[in-house]
């Protein structure tokens, strides 16, 4: 009876740890709903003012932007502020690791290089990997929640626009999960700055795309001549600005999607597993039920036998 009690036992703890697992698969897809309309919602109007700076960026002739310059020898100081974001809370399958694996990866490709890493950590995760792998980080950005502000998001990235046009650092890119599908997620490096890349790319026939480190392009067709009103410094002045604030705003919230999808994959997971856990937990009751009543039954007939 010992053996049945502790089966019992069992399988109502799997129970309850089933119905935990699964209010959290519906909060995690409430979430990833709301936060995919955001994501989905402002991608194009990123990818577009991508375009168009690239375009007017190929256009103008010796244009000159602070945010297009691109670090030479003479000017160059080796420093790479890298942006990790993670979340703050883990039952997300592999979505911390995969991003955090993929920042590792970057930072010893440019550490043999000769080049130096400055961490800016979005996310709790983040933090305690690199407070454990024992490298320091520039900056904790713990005023970033979920979801996203637009607000704080445009503050962190004029703090980046500003180091870069100060000389700090040679680029600024940022590790994410970025969001392609309900069903695909890649960790990407990408490269926030500098946008001499967009103006390079153009020059090509072809616009820069955010989720690469080596930038993915895609043709942007004939190019057009524009008449600009107001003068086209004053429109990159604009413009140029808008795009790394987009651009960082688009990570951010692929970011926060690609976690909730992983979430409500990992706890529809776990609920399935406890679900077959269950099953499995009766059967076991049932057989040791029955062999329990099987040997009850085989001591009384063993007793009234003795009586006869």
């Amino acid at each position: 009876m010992a053996k049945a009690r502790a089966i019992v036992k069992r399988r109502k703890a799997v129970r309850n740890i089933r119905k935990i697992t699964k209010t959290m698969q519906m909060i995690a897809t409430a979430k990833f709903q709301k936060s995919l309309k955001r994501a989905v919602g402002t991608k194009p109007y990123s990818l577009k003012v991508r375009e168009l700076v690239a375009e007017l960026a190929a256009t103008v002739e010796n244009v000159q932007h602070p945010l297009l310059r691109k670090p030479g020898v003479n000017d160059s100081t080796g420093k790479i502020a890298l942006l990790v974001i993670t979340s703050n809370r883990g039952l997300a399958g592999a979505y911390n690791g995969s991003v955090l694996r993929t920042a590792i990866h970057f930072i010893r490709e440019c550490e043999s290089q000769g080049k130096k890493i400055d961490l800016f950590v979005v996310g709790k995760k983040g933090m305690s990997y690199f407070n454990f792998q024992k490298r320091p980080i520039t900056q904790r950005l713990d005023q970033i929640v979920d979801p996203p502000p637009y607000a704080e998001v445009e503050k962190v990235a004029e703090t980046f626009m500003q180091q870069f046009i100060g000389g700090v650092y040679d680029a600024v890119q940022v590790a994410y999960m970025n969001f392609h599908s309900a069903g695909s997620q890649k960790p990407d490096v990408m490269t926030l700055l500098p946008l001499s890349q967009l103006a390079a790319a153009a020059a090509k026939g072809q616009a820069a795309v955010p989720g690469d480190k080596k930038g993915v392009t895609k043709p942007v067709g004939r190019t057009v001549e524009y008449e600009f009103s107001p003068d086209a410094k004053e429109l990159l002045d604009e413009l140029l600005p808008l795009t790394v604030k987009t651009a960082l705003f688009q990570a951010f919230l692929d970011a926060t999607t690609s976690e909730h999808v992983a979430r409500m994959v990992s706890m529809k997971s776990a609920t399935d597993n406890a679900e077959k856990m269950v099953k499995n937990l009766t059967m076991q009751y049932n057989r040791a039920r029955q062999s329990q009543i099987t040997t009850e039954l085989s001591e009384i007939m063993g007793g009234v036998e003795a009586m006869k």
